[in-house]
């Protein structure tokens, strides 16, 4: 399918874009936060993969089906990378996505998640014209939680033990919204986006 290079998404507050060299530093330290992996497959990334990480995801474009993208999010006001939005195309269906959010601990709280995804949320239904995106959280985490049913979010699945998890069974939600519900909570026509 032809679509655009993705250049960035502009927020009230935030920037979403590709990573950048200069990133290193402030990734390497969200992610090795731990209040920041705890909810999340890794514990601590060590430079020589952060690195790796962010010269893979500059070379990337979102909406390649079965390739996970990163937007590195960063603050408008002071250019300050505050964390990441992942967004990966299903490999079997390209008009299905999944998609999450990571934070520094220090930016946690003030609604910056929930602008970040919706930027996310607006770019795939509108410019990729994806049909569904789901969310899956692990079910201790009450802040996830949260954010995914504030944005409109349906909590589909509850599935128990479903994950070996940091040496133990996890229980996950699964959450998913389609474009018709988000594009009406956004007050936006579903038919000007129509395929």
């Amino acid at each position: 399918m032809d679509r655009s290079e993705f250049d960035i998404l502009k927020s009230k507050r935030l920037v979403l874009r590709h990573f950048r060299d200069s990133d290193l530093e402030p990734f390497l330290a969200h992610r090795n936060d731990p209040e920041v992996s705890r909810y999340q497959i890794w514990d601590s990334i060590d430079r020589q993969e952060a690195s790796d990480f962010i010269q893979e995801q500059m070379s990337r474009q979102p909406g390649v089906a079965g390739q996970g993208f990163q937007f590195a999010v960063e603050m408008n006001s002071t250019g300050e990378l505050i964390g990441d939005c992942y967004l990966k195309i299903k490999d079997e269906d390209w008009r299905q996505a999944e998609i999450g959010v990571t934070l520094a601990p220090e930016h946690q709280g003030a609604g910056f998640a929930a602008e970040a995804v919706s930027s996310v949320l607006d770019y795939v239904f509108t410019e990729l014209n994806l049909h569904r995106v789901v969310a899956v959280t692990d079910c201790e985490n009450d802040a996830s939680v949260a954010l995914l049913e504030r944005l409109g979010m349906r909590r589909e699945g509850h599935f128990i033990e479903n994950i070996w998890f940091k040496g133990r069974w996890g229980d996950e939600f699964q959450y998913a919204i389609l474009k018709d519900e988000w594009l009406a909570l956004r007050g936006l026509d579903s038919q000007a986006n129509a395929e």
